[in-house]
C-alpha cells in the first residue's frame, strides 16, 4: 500500500476512507499540494475550487464518521469543464465562456455530490469538446503526463492527465466520437463512454446533440463501474435519457470472460494500424483466449464510412448548438459594437478559436439549402448502415475487442496543420457514437518509447456490465493498469 494517498485507486481509497483510515479533508489537501507542484506542467485543470473542495471534505468526514457514507463519500474528483457547476466557472475551454459562472448544476455532477463526492475543480479540454490532441483549448495545450512533449489526446484530455499524474483520484469527461476513450488510451488509464442515454445530458455544454455522453475516466475497471452505478439513470431533464432499470455494475463484476464470444472487427486490425499496437492487441487477444473467451473472427463493413459521416453530422449539430453564443444573453462579448450585425460576427470572430469556427462553417454548410440532402440526409442514412453492421455482429458475439487508437501519443503540433490527419484519430472510437453503443478503453501494454497502448471493448445497448466485467477479468490477469508515470 503506498504511504501517499493520491496514489490509491478509487475502490482503495473508498475503503481506507470506510475504515476511518484516512480523512477526506487529509486526502483533499494532499491532491491540492500535488496538484500545485505537478499541474503548472501537465496544465491539466482550468480552475480549483480549494475552498469549496475542503467544505466538501469536511462534510464528507462527518457522513463518515457517522456511518453515514457510500462508497463514493469522500472521493476527490476532477470534472471536466463542460459540466455545468453551480457557482464555479464552466469555460468548454472557450474565451467566449472565459468568465461564465453558471447558476445551475449538471444532473451528473449532482448526484455525485449527492453521492459525497468531492470536486477538486474543472479539467482542461479541446474546445468545446472538438479536438482529438487537447491542443484547440483558449487555456493553452495538456502535456502527457508520460512525456510532456506529447499529446495526451482530446478532448478530455485534462481529465486523462489528471488522473495519469494523479492529480485527482478519478474524473469525469464526455465522448462524441471518443473524447474519453481515445485521451485514456494514450494516457494508459481506463475510460468507459457509456450507451447513449444511459448517463443524463442535462447540464453539459452540447458540441453533438445526438452523440454526447458523460463517463468515468479512472485507474480500473472496477473503479469506473463504482463511479457509473452513481452516473447512470434515467433523468426526466433529458429527453434523451433511457428510462431503464440501473443494473449493480459493481457486483456483475466478476461474471468473468468463460464461455463469452468476442468478435475481432476485421476492419479494425488493417492497414493504419502501428505494429506496436498491433503487438499488443495480438498479445492481449491471446489473454482473452486464456481467461477463457472464444474468439470470433468477424466484419463491420461501413467501418470506414464512420470517419466521413462523423464529420458531416458533428458539425451539423455543432452549428445549431453553439448559434446560441451571440454576446447577447451570456459569455464574451465583443468590446464597443456598432450594431446589431457587428456584435454577432465579431463576438463569435473573436470568441471562438479556429477549430469551433471550422466546424460550425461545415456544419452549416451541409445543412444549408441545396445540400442538406446530399450531405446531412445521405449521413444520417449511413448512420443506420453502421449502427445495423453493429447489430448483425452482436447476433454472433458478446462483445467486440479492437485498438482504441491506430498509433501511440503524437508529439505536440505535429498534427494541428492537418485536420483530416488529426480526424484520423479517432477513427476506431467514432462508429460506436453513431450507434450509441458502450464502450470503454484499457491499458494493455507499452511502445519502444515507453507510451502507453489501449485495448477498445465495445458492448451491446445497455450493456456496460458485460464490458466492465470482461475489462475487470483482463485486468485481475495483467498488470498494465496499475503502471503509473510518476513510479
Amino acid at each position: 500500500m503506498f504511504s501517499d494517498p493520491t496514489r490509491l485507486s478509487l475502490s482503495q481509497t473508498a475503503d481506507q476512507l470506510k475504515k476511518r483510515q484516512l480523512s477526506s479533508e487529509k486526502l483533499v489537501l494532499a491532491f491540492l499540494e500535488r496538484i500545485e507542484t505537478i499541474n503548472p506542467e501537465i496544465n491539466a485543470y482550468i480552475t480549483l475550487d480549494r475552498i469549496g473542495a475542503i467544505r466538501g471534505a469536511q462534510e464528507a468526514d462527518k457522513r463518515l464518521d457517522a456511518k453515514q457514507g457510500g462508497p463514493l463519500t469522500g472521493i476527490p474528483l476532477a470534472i471536466k469543464d463542460l459540466f455545468c457547476t453551480q457557482g464555479v466557472r464552466t469555460t468548454c475551454a472557450s474565451k467566449i465562456l472565459n468568465n461564465f459562472t453558471p447558476p445551475y448544476e449538471s444532473t451528473v455532477t449532482t448526484r455525485l455530490k449527492a453521492a459525497g463526492a468531492v470536486m477538486l475543480g474543472k479539467t482542461n479540454m479541446d474546445e468545446f469538446a472538438m479536438g482529438s490532441s487537447n491542443e484547440t483549448s483558449f487555456f493553452g495545450s495538456v502535456k502527457n503526463p508520460w512525456d510532456k512533449s506529447r499529446i495526451p489526446g482530446g478532448s478530455s484530455g485534462g481529465s486523462a492527465a489528471a488522473v495519469a499524474a494523479n492529480l485527482c483520484t478519478a474524473a469525469l469527461g464526455t465522448d462524441t466520437g471518443g473524447s474519453i476513450r481515445q485521451p485514456a488510451a494514450l494516457t494508459g488509464i481506463t475510460g468507459l463512454k457509456p450507451t447513449y442515454g444511459r448517463v443524463s445530458r442535462f447540464g453539459m455544454i452540447a458540441f453533438a446533440s445526438s452523440l454526447d455522453q458523460a463517463g468515468p475516466m479512472t485507474q480500473s475497471a472496477e473503479d469506473a463501474a463504482l463511479l457509473l452505478q452513481t452516473m447512470a439513470g434515467h433523468d426526466p431533464k433529458d429527453a434523451t435519457s433511457i428510462n431503464a432499470p440501473v443494473p449493480d455494475y459493481v457486483a456483475e463484476l466478476n461474471t468473468g470472460l468463460k464461455g463469452r464470444k468476442v468478435g475481432i472487427p476485421a476492419e479494425y486490425f488493417s492497414e493504419g494500424l502501428s505494429q506496436s499496437v498491433r503487438e499488443a492487441l495480438e498479445t492481449a487477444k491471446k489473454q482473452f483466449e486464456a481467461l477463457g473467451a472464444e474468439l470470433v473472427p468477424l466484419s463491420l463493413p461501413t467501418t470506414k464510412q464512420a470517419i466521413p459521416t462523423y464529420y458531416i453530422l458533428a458539425p451539423a449539430e455543432a452549428s445549431s448548438n453553439l448559434a446560441r453564443y451571440d454576446g447577447v444573453r451570456f459569455g464574451y462579448r465583443c468590446d464597443n459594437p456598432q450594431d446589431l450585425r457587428d456584435l454577432f460576427f465579431r463576438t463569435r470572430a473573436e470568441g471562438f478559436g479556429s477549430e469551433v469556427k471550422r466546424r460550425i462553417m461545415l456544419g452549416t454548410y451541409v445543412l444549408s439549402s441545396g445540400y442538406y440532402d446530399a450531405y446531412y440526409r445521405k449521413a444520417q442514412k449511413v448512420r443506420r448502415l453502421i449502427a445495423n453492421d453493429f447489430k448483425a455482429a452482436f447476433e454472433k458475439v458478446d462483445l467486440l475487442l479492437a485498438p482504441t487508437t491506430p498509433d501511440t501519443a503524437f508529439k505536440l503540433g505535429e498534427k494541428t496543420d492537418d485536420p483530416v490527419q488529426m480526424y484520423l484519430s479517432d477513427i476506431f472510437t467514432i462508429n460506436v457514437n453513431l450507434a450509441g453503443l458502450p464502450a470503454l478503453s484499457i491499458p494493455c501494454g507499452f511502445d519502444n518509447a515507453n507510451l502507453p497502448i489501449g485495448l477498445q471493448l465495445i458492448g451491446r445497448p445497455l450493456d456496460e456490465s458485460g464490458i466492465l466485467s470482461a475489462a475487470h477479468a483482463y485486468q485481475q490477469a495483467t498488470d498494465w493498469h496499475t503502471r503509473n508515470p510518476a513510479l
